[in-house]
């Protein structure tokens, strides 16, 4: 990994790591450096420069919402009064936990949200008792997702 201007540049083990990672970030750096091949004190050293450089940000455990019953996804665009409402509209839609992505965005919309429901009468009651009740926000737009059909990190 090396900076041209203010660009991070990765080499080909560098990708390679992230790409192991990314698929699996309990994969075990002996295991990486098996496969790249390079040593394990290599692995590990690039990874805290990948940390360090902010290019790794950090390694989560993905929860399968379905198998806990929510069962519903869907996308609210939601219109704002005015822009200066943002701060607090977003303040509000933070402790809705249903609510698990939130997007300042441009075109008819100003934030655009992601929501996991149990089933679509959760989501009508999510959206008219907590959504739609916060300060500032004039109206919402819902998309149901009907199937996910990607789900990946950007490839390198």
């Amino acid at each position: 990994m090396k900076r041209i201007n203010q660009n991070i540049v990765l080499d080909e083990t560098d990708k390679k790591i992230i790409q192991f990672l990314s698929e699996n970030a309990r994969r075990s750096i002996m295991e990486i450096g098996r496969k790249i091949p390079i040593s394990g004190a290599a692995v590990h050293q690039r990874i805290k420069k990948l940390e360090d450089a902010g290019v790794i940000t950090g390694s989560r455990i993905e929860i399968n919402t379905e198998a806990l019953g929510y069962t519903t996804t869907a996308f609210v665009g939601i219109y704002l009064d005015k822009a200066a409402h943002n701060a607090n509209a977003v303040n509000k839609l933070k402790k809705i936990p249903e609510i698990t992505e939130c997007y300042y965005t441009t075109g008819n919309w100003s934030v655009l949200i992601k929501i996991k429901c149990k089933d679509n009468h959760h989501l009508m009651e999510l959206l008219s008792k907590q959504v739609q009740t916060i300060a500032g926000i004039s109206r919402t737009e819902t998309y149901i997702c009907l199937n996910q059909q990607i789900d990946r990190q950007i490839s390198l």
